[in-house]
């Protein structure tokens, strides 16, 4: 069984380009190292992300990233075991939402900053709202 972490914090700092390339490529090397597959968001400093893989390496890797000065106001929006990984194909697939927004009715409150976190908190509308950056097999 695989355990999947979603979780929304705020940056620290300004994040511009080349911030965000560092860290996609420092993610994309340690989670492929860990066999962790995901996707990150971001918006105007908010970031989302969803971390997916074995439990005893999910858990603790979530540990470390929640004690990560470079952002604040972690909030851990779900965890849950599943079957079948929803972004398989991708170590960490990155979309930054201020480049290439989306505009999702219902949906495009969810990077808000400060996060809405109660209606990330609604499970079936996160899982909805992160479906959308899935790999299309």
């Amino acid at each position: 069984m695989l355990y999947t972490a979603v979780y929304v914090s705020s940056a620290v700092g300004t994040w511009g380009t080349d911030e965000l390339s560092d860290l996609l490529a420092q993610s994309r090397a340690k989670n492929t190292a860990l066999g962790v597959t995901g996707v990150l968001l971001h918006r105007e400093g908010t970031f989302m992300q969803v971390l997916e893989g074995e439990e005893d390496v999910v858990r603790p890797l979530y540990s470390r990233i929640a004690h990560d000065p470079r952002h604040a106001d972690v909030v851990n929006v779900w965890g849950s075991l599943s079957p079948d990984r929803r972004f398989g194909d991708w170590s960490m697939g990155f979309r930054d939402l201020d480049a290439h927004p989306v505009d999702l009715p219902g949906y495009t409150e969810v990077l808000d900053a400060p996060p809405n976190v109660e209606l990330l908190r609604r499970r079936l509308a996160a899982a909805d709202f992160l479906s959308r950056f899935a790999p299309v097999a």
